[in-house]
């Protein structure tokens, strides 16, 4: 059993983390709660007065459980408004699978990964908190927890954190890839996804089932995504057809200059690409009996990370997603998840650098944010190599040996 003091200093931390990130998003600069009250709160203040749900009266940009924490959050709101409320109910939920995750054993590998989900949440900031992307975390950790002893409930919870925002759904694929009861993930996957499509039809939104995919064709290199660097740095040279625009249709900054059209285009299908290619990977060594323990880790962590570093989105909110891969592996070794955590936590800073601390400087295509930018980037680039080489690393068993993949 762990110590008392263990525990205790895990679970006051857990509350300084919360209340200082929750705090930053007042002080620091560039709205970094402004998606919570300029599209949130008005997107189920109109559902919930009847006026309209969006996913189900109009095509919408999100997955449709995406509305159920920004409605919830009214629950909450009492005790200081909409957005005080929105911080509370992601400080009740990473709460639960926090607790998930210490459980009762204790482990020293389940206290580091504690300690650097802390660390993780601090470094980024106020964006890990004040967006979407912060529901689904808590989600996903429990759902990488629960895998190993009852993967149906946790494939169960990755569905649902998919439901919300598209991400876990390369947890999902890694768990399908590396589990030996793979009937169970995909049974829980089908069941929530069932509910979620049965809920949507019965209420009239069949039209916009697929909303969320068709409204994402359309976008172009967001500033932040690791594509837009050479961009960046030709509007910051100020050469001439480089710069920055606003787009009111996605409510994102965005990149052009030449050929921009084509490198749009591409984007998607080298994403898609490089997820399959990793999956490939994965399944082949699955096929030549590698353990789960040391595949599903870097595994899960190189697909998740080439969600980000292949994205023409980009958003900084996305750097949450490498939060439950890396607990996972610091849960079920330690000693090789270290340094990619690190690293991690590198990319995490010098992405709160950039947003919301650098922000408009960065708008202003000023060489400085340009380069703390390209350094992040960088270290995302890194973070995907790595976790590809240890995926490639994986040691598996003789042919001979190795035992039958059970479907």
């Amino acid at each position: 059993m762990p110590r008392p003091s263990h525990r205790l200093a895990l679970w006051a931390c857990f509350i300084i983390v919360h209340a200082w990130v929750a705090w930053l998003g007042w002080v620091l600069p560039n709205q970094p709660m402004g998606d919570v009250y300029l599209v949130y709160e008005p997107w189920s203040r109109a559902a919930l007065a009847g006026d309209g749900i969006v996913g189900v009266t109009e095509t919408w940009v999100y997955p449709h459980l995406a509305l159920a924490p920004m409605a919830l959050a009214h629950a909450l709101a009492w005790v200081g408004g909409y957005t005080v409320g929105w911080a509370l109910l992601v400080t009740a939920c990473d709460a639960v699978a926090f607790g998930m995750l210490l459980g009762t054993a204790g482990s020293r590998s389940r206290r580091l990964a504690a300690w650097f989900w802390l660390a993780f949440s601090a470094a980024l900031g106020p964006v890990g908190m004040y967006r979407l992307d912060a529901i689904t975390v808590p989600l996903a950790v429990a759902g990488l927890v629960w895998l190993a002893r009852r993967p149906l409930v946790g494939a169960a919870l990755l569905a649902a954190g998919a439901w919300i925002k598209v991400w876990p759904a390369a947890l999902l694929a890694a768990a399908f890839v590396a589990l030996r009861r793979r009937a169970d993930v995909v049974t829980g996957a089908i069941v929530v996804t069932a509910l979620t499509v049965g809920v949507i039809i019965l209420s009239g939104g069949a039209a916009h089932l697929l909303g969320f995919v068709t409204a994402q064709t359309g976008r172009g290199l967001q500033i932040e995504a690791p594509v837009s660097t050479p961009y960046l740095w030709g509007a910051a040279a100020r050469a001439e057809g480089w710069w920055l625009f606003y787009d009111r249709d996605i409510l994102t900054f965005q990149v052009t200059g030449p050929h921009v059209d084509a490198v749009i285009a591409v984007m998607t299908p080298v994403l898609a690409l490089a997820a399959a290619s990793i999956a490939a990977l994965g399944w082949h060594k699955a096929a030549r009996g590698a353990s789960i323990v040391r595949l599903l880790p870097p595994l899960s962590l190189a697909l998740v990370t080439a969600l980000i570093v292949f994205n023409k989105v980009g958003s900084p909110q996305f750097h949450v997603w490498l939060i439950p891969p890396l607990v996972l592996w610091l849960v079920l070794d330690r000693r090789r998840a270290f340094p990619l955590a690190v690293l991690a936590l590198v990319a995490a800073l010098l992405t709160q650098l950039v947003y919301p601390v650098l922000y408009g400087h960065l708008l202003a295509a000023a060489p400085t944010a340009v380069a703390v930018l390209t350094v992040r980037n960088a270290t995302l680039i890194a973070l995907l190599a790595w976790s590809v080489l240890r995926l490639v690393r994986v040691p598996v068993r003789t042919v001979r040996d190795a035992p039958a993949v059970v479907v």
